[in-house]
Formats: C-alpha cells, sequence, structure tokens
C-alpha cells in the first residue's frame, strides 16, 4: 500500500504541473510566418491566434488568392510550431515518458 500512496502523490503533483504548463502555454506567444516573414501569424502556445501581420507590399487587389495562400501557409506553421513547442514542454514535464499516439495534452 506504500506504493499505491507514493503513485497517488506523484499523480497529485502531475496534475498540478499539468494545470500549471497550461496556464504557461496561454501565455506563450509564437511566431507562424510564410513568405520569408511578410506574412506573420502570433498565436498563443494553445493555438489561438492573437494577430496577422501583413508586409504591405504584398496587398494587391488583384492577387488576393496569394495572399489567402501565404495566411494559411503562415497559421500552418505557427500551428506547428504550438505543436512542437506543447510536446517538449510535456516531454519536460513527463521526464521523456513517451505518450501512446494520438494522445495530446493539454489540448
Amino acid at each position: 500500500m506504500k506504493n499505491l500512496g507514493s503513485m497517488l502523490k506523484q499523480a497529485q503533483e502531475l496534475q498540478t504541473k499539468l494545470a500549471e504548463m497550461q496556464e504557461r502555454l496561454s501565455e506563450v506567444e509564437i511566431v507562424g510566418q510564410a513568405a520569408a516573414g511578410m506574412v506573420r501569424v502570433i498565436m498563443t502556445g494553445k493555438g489561438d491566434f492573437k494577430s496577422v501581420k501583413i508586409d504591405p507590399t504584398l496587398v494587391d487587389p488583384a492577387e488576393v488568392e496569394v495572399l489567402e495562400d501565404l495566411i494559411a501557409a503562415a497559421a500552418n506553421d505557427g500551428r506547428a510550431k504550438v505543436e512542437a513547442y506543447a510536446q517538449e514542454e510535456m516531454g519536460k514535464l513527463t521526464g521523456g515518458l513517451a505518450l501512446p499516439p494520438g494522445f495530446k495534452l493539454p489540448f
């Protein structure tokens, strides 16, 4: 029974650390970009969009589709960076413990 008590204590500590990590993720800003930084999206570590920055030289009414594609590319870049950052932070928290495929925390 001594081991069970120890495991419960560790689980509680992990839960506390997970809550702290989720709070930090909401405060972190990650930048996704396209076209060598001419289109940038700023996201939180939880994947929420904060802003979009577009270089004025890209604003051409005749090429709206290109701009739309660049915004999508920057958003995808940002999302990939958010996922990598969250996995890195989770790895620190779990001590490198491999989680099952598809098991995403804290999302």
